[in-house]
C-alpha cells in the first residue's frame, strides 16, 4: 500500500522538478533603436553589428515572473554609495556602510504584478559576495513600503537598501521577480 501512495507523490515531484527548470540570467538592456528599413531599388549599406551590451545603471531590463503574461520592466534608475542612514536607528553595523539602489518597476505585462521589491534583489561585489537587502531607511529617498501591486501599465518607484563591508566595491545589481523565485534574474554592471 505504501508503493502505491508514493508513486503518485514520485510523479507529482518529477513534474515539478521539470517545470522549475535552470535560472537564465538577463544582462542586454531593452533596445529602443529605431528599426532601418530598406525598399526594394535600395541597397542596405553594409554595417558592423555591434555587440550586445551589458546593462549598467540607467539600462531597463524586462524579467519574466513564474505566472503566465507576467512581465515588469525593471529599471536601476541610480545607486547612492555610501548612503546616509534616515535618523540614528539606521546606521550600519560597525565596519559596514550602506548602499541604496533605485529601481523603478513597470507592469508591462497583461496581468496584475504583486510582489515585494525588497525580496527580489540583490548586490555583489569584486570578490563574488553577495549582499541581501537591510532593513535600514537611507536619506536617499523612499522604499517601496513593503510591497507593490501593479495593474497593467503601472509603475513604481523605490530604494532598496544594502549594509555591505566597508572595504566592499559593488559590481554587480540582480533582480528577480516573485521574491526571487522567477526563472529569469537581471543583473547591472555598476561602474
Amino acid at each position: 500500500m505504501y508503493r502505491l501512495a508514493a508513486l503518485p507523490l514520485a510523479v507529482l515531484l518529477a513534474s515539478t522538478v521539470a517545470a522549475c527548470g535552470g535560472k537564465q540570467v538577463s544582462t542586454t538592456p531593452t533596445s529602443s533603436a529605431p528599426e532601418q528599413r530598406t525598399t526594394a531599388q535600395q541597397q542596405p549599406s553594409p554595417q558592423v553589428s555591434p555587440s550586445p551590451s551589458v546593462a549598467s545603471v540607467g539600462d531597463t531590463l524586462t524579467l519574466t515572473g513564474t505566472e503566465t503574461d507576467e512581465k515588469v520592466a525593471v529599471t536601476v534608475v541610480k545607486v547612492v554609495d555610501p548612503a546616509a542612514g534616515k535618523d540614528e536607528f539606521s546606521s550600519p553595523d560597525s565596519g559596514k556602510r550602506l548602499v541604496a539602489v533605485q529601481f523603478r518597476l513597470k507592469n508591462v505585462g497583461a496581468q496584475v504584478f504583486d510582489d515585494a521589491p525588497d525580496n527580489d534583489a540583490k548586490v555583489k561585489d569584486t570578490q563574488g559576495q553577495q549582499f541581501d537587502p537591510s532593513f535600514s531607511e537611507t536619506s536617499a529617498g523612499p522604499g517601496f513600503g513593503g510591497s507593490v501591486t501593479l495593474t497593467p501599465g503601472d509603475t513604481a518607484l523605490g530604494f532598496i537598501t544594502f549594509e555591505v563591508p566597508a572595504t566592499s566595491k559593488v559590481t554587480k545589481i540582480q533582480f528577480t521577480l516573485n521574491s526571487g523565485f522567477a526563472n529569469n534574474a537581471g543583473q547591472w554592471n555598476v561602474p
